[in-house]
Parts: structure tokens; C-alpha cells; sequence
């Protein structure tokens, strides 16, 4: 887009609190900004080492608070979210008929993929998610105007984009396993906030990342770094790894992946010093 003459601001949003990063520093008796810190340095490092530079600006949620705190009292105000006492403020997606119109999922699915601060029996819809958390005493939060507490997961996407862009903007991308609840639920948010329609003109959701036709986890013992994998192979080799794959397909890393990635960015590299003669 750029290369064609538009004008772009690029935001990305940093999560640098929630759920797994609280209990990574319980595991380690860190505290929570330490353990956040830690690897969004990591993060920016590998980002430089692979030449991305497309991003503008990085927005850190919990530098976001009181943008959070006045989108979630507009939808209270405007009786999309409601409080369950001792628990926090949620929001109710019996308000919002098309919640699901991006993955054509429905409300009875919602739950399919709630994280733990979203759990609570005393929710009036099964998908109903968090929008603020309260936190005990040795939990991290914030004080504010609706409670000690924290922002659920979805909510702070929406508030910094709003404080950026406005309620509308034209793309959105993440993983594909962000369309179903997150993606939806940003837009049920911002749309019910709003009262404008479309949140966003474009999304872009791009394909997973499996070794050898599984799912990367630790627990399997197939989890490869990015520090791992450069520490064997130019950086080069994984953006052409990524540049042979249709940006919402799979890409499956492979012995055989990384060889014909190789074997391409040499084969190039051969052309260009024909093209110089």
C-alpha cells in the first residue's frame, strides 16, 4: 500500500497484562510488569532482526487505562454491559443481534473459547465476556472510577483504536484464531459504543504457524524459537519462508520447508547478479 502511494499509519496493540502473564510471574515470583517487559523486548528484537519495520506505533494497553475506563462506562451508560458484584462488569450480548456476523458463528458458541477472566456463573448469556476485572488485593490492577481491577481481554483493543483512529477504521488484522470470540467481540463493542457500522472496512486474518502438520507447544517438545531458529539459519530464510505461503495459509515448518526456502532465496540471489551483467 505504501509502495503504491497511501498514506498508512500502522498500529499494533502490546497485551502487556493479562491472565498468563499474572501467573508466569506467580511461577517465577516476579512481578507481573517484570515478566511483560521481558518479552516485549523480546518481541521488538525479533522484529528488528527479521527487518520488520512497517510498524508506526506500539501501543501498550496498560498505558490505555482511562481510554478503557470511558469505553466501558459508554456501554454501561448505554445498558450494553452490566456488574456482577465481587466479579467485575460484563457485556451483554443479548444486546447485539449480529455478534458472529465476521465468522458466522452464533452467541450459543461464545463460550467455546472464554478465557478464565471471563468465568462466572452468575453471567446472564454463556459468551458473555469481561470488560473489567476486579482484582484482590495481591492481584495487579488499577483504581479507578469503576473498581480496582483490570481490563478484560477484548476491551483494550478497542479503546486504543478508538483513541487513535476513531470508532471506524479500514484494516484489521491478526490470526485467524483471533476472528472467533475476539474479533467479534471487538466488534460488539466498538459498534454498540459507537452506534457506527462498520467498526472496520477490512480484515485480514493471517494462517497458523504448525510444525510438521502439528500444533507448536511445549508440552509436545516441538516448540522452536525465534532466538532457536537464527541461531542455524539467516533471517532471510524464514521471510522467505513466509513470502511462499498465501498470507491466510497454514505455513508448516519443516526440514524440507527451510531447504526449498534456501534453494529459492539463492536461485533469486543468482538471478539478480544475471540481471547485473
Amino acid at each position: 500500500l505504501r509502495a503504491n502511494g497511501h498514506k498508512i499509519t500502522y498500529l499494533q496493540n502490546i497485551t502487556d497484562i493479562d491472565d498468563k502473564i499474572i501467573n508466569r510471574a506467580k511461577e517465577e515470583g516476579l512481578d507481573w510488569e517484570t515478566i511483560s517487559r521481558k518479552f516485549e523486548k523480546i518481541f521488538l528484537q525479533n522484529m528488528q532482526v527479521f527487518g520488520i519495520d512497517s510498524v508506526d506505533l506500539y501501543a501498550r494497553a496498560t498505558a490505555y487505562i482511562p481510554e478503557i475506563i470511558k469505553q466501558v462506562k459508554t456501554l454501561i451508560q448505554k445498558k450494553h454491559a452490566y456488574l456482577i458484584e465481587g466479579d467485575g462488569y460484563y457485556f451483554d450480548l443479548a444486546t447485539f443481534a449480529e455478534y458472529g456476523k465476521l465468522s458466522k458463528r452464533t452467541t450459543e458458541q461464545a463460550e467455546d473459547a472464554v478465557s478464565r477472566i471471563d468465568a462466572s456463573d452468575k453471567k446472564r448469556n454463556r459468551g458473555d465476556f469481561a470488560l473489567w476485572k476486579f482484582s484482590s488485593a495481591e492481584e495487579p490492577g488499577w483504581k479507578t472510577e469503576l473498581g480496582f481491577g483490570r481490563p478484560g481481554w477484548h476491551i483494550e483493543d478497542t479503546a486504543i483504536s478508538e483513541h487513535f483512529f476513531g470508532p471506524q477504521y479500514d484494516i484489521h488484522g491478526g490470526a485467524l484464531e483471533l476472528q472467533f470470540p475476539h474479533h467479534e467481540a471487538e466488534i460488539a463493542q466498538q459498534e454498540c459504543a459507537s452506534g457506527k457500522k462498520p467498526f472496520v472496512k477490512f480484515w485480514m486474518h493471517s494462517g497458523l504457524l504448525t510444525i510438521e502438520g502439528r500444533k507448536m507447544s511445549k508440552s509436545l517438545k516441538n516448540f522452536v524459537s525465534i532466538a532457536d531458529f537464527i541461531q542455524t539459519h539467516p533471517p532471510e530464510i524464514f521471510r522467505m519462508m513466509v513470502f511462499m505461503h498465501h498470507y491466510r495459509s497454514p505455513m508448516d515448518y519443516s526440514g524440507q520447508l527451510v531447504a526449498s526456502a534456501k534453494k529459492n532465496l539463492s536461485d533469486l540471489g543468482a538471478f539478480a547478479i544475471k540481471l547485473k551483467m
